[in-house]
């Protein structure tokens, strides 16, 4: 321990040194040609180990080694003083382990002559060690996995365009930002507009943001609109469309502070592509499919290349005979006839069957996942015992533990009653003599659940009070609700489980000691407030998130399920940081804020944009459909540890626990970026193809089609399950039924062997069991399947097609067999 404060004091020493030497300069880390110690194979002054016998037996004492270090030391001081003057700048390190190469402090224009330096390979100023970065660009493995092969993150999605059907946007955050990037130029295939801001008289674009208009003509007729609270513009007054558009495109590297800490920095999955924004949600009441189906219209006119709506109906459709017709779905159905890509939010309707609301195969429908990142604390009560819940604040002061003193015993008027002063949410109802240098205890009232009652003025009046931090326990269960860590500079903590909140109410009022009349005479239970700042990592994911819709897909009003499976793809949407707009209203523990941690599968979809817009970026002929068929076949079904994924779920008494996932849960499973950059195969379908799976759906009116879409249906009809889509679906599986599938390779000439697998009620076959596809060629798979047993319920299965130059397809097979 003593050995480590030594170490800390000399990096203090090392930092600040040359700060008070050179005042303005930066750190550099700069990367030299030559090999590192670990990778060298020999041939400086006589060191001759190879780059094995230094991974597996290194002895950092030896001659050898030693020698080598000392060589590289060497050649970096010896190119630092051919360059610069003794004193002008201070050689922090020599890196020679790991990397061969040094950090200096130095001025600008000092590095600047060094970058060009013979012998330097890369140079970067420093920046900041944080504990974790905000955080699903690096658990989907975009650094280091796609980011790099597109010619860096400052290239991530050049000059694609994704609109956002949405609540509009904040122009003014720096995930939006043009001030540290490479200028954008014109696009002149992009033909939107910028609206003015009727406040500042200033349009919303800057190169970033290429396009921002507003859609309320509905809305304004339904007499819903309020031009002084909705603002009349693409002002984002909610903060829902500002963290969707972040989410897919924001910039790369933007710090996420608040409350004095930071908590990593923020990315969009395409940091360079472009944003046009199409408001069509309001603060108070939503909006309306006339405003949305506008947007989307005007979006495909535009020329937009990817398409993400967080938003979708409230339940299918009732006007028609089928989930896939209305306009909505007809609307995304042109949009991707002009070559769109559409990502749409599946719902939040989970854990619960039939609750997606997007339908239709020719969208991308997102599932919820929850990341490796779990934010929990505990306290520890006076009597040892400790208790979890989600606290994402400090600690107490020094780690000390303080008394506690309950609202309910801090009362300055128990007899007015029209606030509740439980909940902790109005400071002058509690008396400040009796809170201060206390941790308060507050009540968790249904006002949390559906009033305006937040963490964020727990805290707040925690702080104006003087407290030393803040509990609030949960008391009643409240069916379905979803508690999420909530960041406040108060140590603070929400204790969720309704058992444990007894356990520390029954401690506490064991512990006051009350006068005949029940007032508190003295206060002697106590507790610390553990530090929840630094998330856990797990591998147990993702994990379908509890509140992401599940299918199976439904085809009509009557929730008849539908031969489509749904969702499509799975993607990170639990407690997601992104940007915010100061004056959102949609989540109250972020009013005010920049950044918000915000869960849903709003939050899912736009990562599936911005990785969508990687593809087409590097693949700008490709059709939505084989976007979407690369996202799905190369889509996995384990989870970082190597397990199969799992869902959470409640159990019969509302406690969550953990399940199997399924189809229906997770479509083809966890989205892989890199390997859907590169699929392989890829299943096709034309907008054509679309218009012979709606006429093939049972019952549906042919006069319907043609009305909605304007096409006719031809006289062959199949079956729905016949569409060439990167999945399978029987619904209702008589005997046996043969479906056929298509693939295309978008790649070099490979041989592709077919395996099946199956739950035993349902025996699946594909042929060939192998195939040479030539690049750009296609081939056509026949897969069969045979009702074995009739059990009531879907089984589950994949064609999996593993090539010999290692790509790997997976086709997802859901049917449920009747007799």
């Amino acid at each position: 321990m003593m050995k480590m404060k030594g170490m800390y004091l000399s990096c203090l020493i090392l930092v600040f040194l040359p700060l008070l030497v050179f005042g303005t300069g930066h750190v550099y880390i700069v990367t030299m040609e030559g090999e590192p110690v670990v990778s060298y194979s020999g041939g400086v002054e006589g060191f001759s180990a190879t780059s094995m016998d230094l991974a597996e037996d290194m002895d950092i004492t030896s001659e050898s080694v030693t020698s080598y270090t000392l060589h590289l030391q060497k050649k970096h001081d010896a190119l630092l003083d051919s360059l610069f003057e003794v004193g002008t700048y201070k050689k922090l390190y020599s890196y020679h382990h790991l990397i061969n190469g040094f950090s200096i402090h130095t001025s600008p224009e000092q590095a600047e002559v060094l970058s060009r330096a013979p012998g330097v390979k890369y140079m970067e100023k420093d920046m900041k060690v944080k504990k974790l970065t905000t955080h699903t660009p690096q658990f989907l493995g975009l650094p280091t996995g796609v980011w790099p092969t597109g010619g860096g993150f400052d290239r991530a999605g050049e000059d694609i365009v994704i609109g956002f059907v949405d609540s509009g946007i904040f122009p003014k955050h720096p995930s939006f930002s043009t001030h540290n990037s490479e200028p954008y130029g014109p696009l002149p295939r992009y033909r939107g507009r910028c609206e003015i801001d009727p406040d500042t008289k200033r349009d919303f674009c800057n190169g970033k943001i290429i396009g921002a208009q507003h859609f309320a003509k509905a809305a304004i007729a339904a007499g819903a609109f309020n031009p002084t609270i909705d603002f009349a513009s693409p002002m984002d007054g909610d903060g829902h469309g500002t963290h969707t558009a972040s989410i897919a495109a924001g910039n790369n590297g933007i710090p996420v502070r608040l409350h004095g800490h930071e908590f990593g920095r923020a990315s969009g999955m395409a940091p360079r592509a472009r944003v046009a924004v199409y408001k069509v949600l309001y603060r108070l009441f939503g909006g309306y499919v006339s405003d949305v189906v506008a947007a989307i219209d005007q979006a495909v006119r535009d020329g937009v290349d990817i398409l993400n709506l967080s938003v979708g109906p409230n339940s299918p459709p009732s006007t028609t005979k089928t989930t896939f017709l209305n306009p909505f779905d007809a609307a995304l159905l042109s949009a991707v006839k002009a070559g769109v890509f559409v990502a749409q939010a599946g719902g939040n309707g989970g854990p619960f069957p039939k609750t997606l609301v997007s339908f239709s195969p020719w969208i991308t429908t997102v599932a919820a996942a929850v990341d490796d990142r779990r934010y929990k604390n505990h306290i520890t009560l006076g009597n040892g015992k400790m208790l979890s819940g989600l606290g994402l604040s400090p600690s107490t002061h020094g780690n000390r533990s303080y008394n506690l003193v309950s609202a309910n015993d801090a009362m300055l008027d128990p007899s007015v009653l029209k606030f509740n002063p439980l909940d902790c949410q109005r400071p002058e109802l509690l008396n400040r003599n009796m809170v201060e240098g206390k941790i308060i205890l507050c009540g968790y009232s249904f006002n949390f659940v559906s009033g305006t009652a937040s963490i964020k003025k727990v805290s707040e009046t925690a702080k104006s009070l003087g407290a030393a931090g803040f509990i609030v326990a949960v008391e009643n269960s409240y069916p379905g609700t979803k508690f999420d860590p909530v960041p406040v500079s108060t140590p603070g903590i929400l204790i969720t489980d309704v058992s444990k909140s007894k356990v520390l109410i029954d401690y506490y009022n064991c512990s006051t000691k009350r006068d005949w009349t029940g007032r508190p005479t003295s206060f002697q239970a106590a507790a610390s407030i553990a530090d929840g700042l630094a998330p856990v990592l797990h591998n147990s994911a993702p994990q379908v998130a509890v509140f992401s819709s599940r299918g199976p897909d439904v085809k009509d009003f009557s929730f008849q399920d539908a031969d489509v499976l749904k969702p499509d793809i799975l993607a990170p949407g639990s407690l997601i940081w992104a940007a915010w707009t100061p004056n959102g209203t949609d989540e109250a523990n972020y009013c005010g804020e920049g950044f918000a941690m915000v869960s849903g599968t709003s939050m899912a979809a736009p990562h599936i944009a911005g990785i969508a817009a990687l593809i087409k970026q590097k693949h700008p002929q490709w059709s939505p459909a084989a976007i979407k068929s690369a996202l799905m076949t190369t889509a996995t079904t384990l989870d970082h540890g190597g397990k199969p994924l799992q869902a959470q779920q409640y159990s019969e008494t509302e406690i969550m626990t953990l399940l199997p996932a399924t189809p229906f849960d997770f479509g083809s499973g966890a989205v892989d970026p890199k390997a859907s950059l590169n699929p392989g195969l890829i299943l096709d379908a034309s907008y054509e193809d679309y218009i012979s799976f709606l006429c093939s759906v049972p019952d549906v009116d042919p006069h319907e089609i043609l009305n909605i879409t304007g096409t006719a249906c031809n006289s062959t009809r199949g079956k729905p399950s016949d569409l060439n889509s990167p999945s399978i679906t029987v619904s209702h599986l008589e005997g046996t039924q043969t479906v056929k599938r298509r693939v295309t390779n978008v790649a070099e000439t490979e041989t592709f062997v077919i395996t099946t697998r199956m739950s035993p009620e349902v025996a699946l076959e594909a042929s060939p069991s192998a195939m040479t596809v030539l690049a750009g060629g296609s081939r056509e798979i026949s897969v069969s399947l045979t009702v074995r047993s009739v059990t009531g319920r879907y089984s589950f299965g994949e064609i999996l097609m593993k090539g010999n130059r290692g790509h790997k397809v997976r086709i997802t097979v859901a049917a449920m067999g009747y007799p």
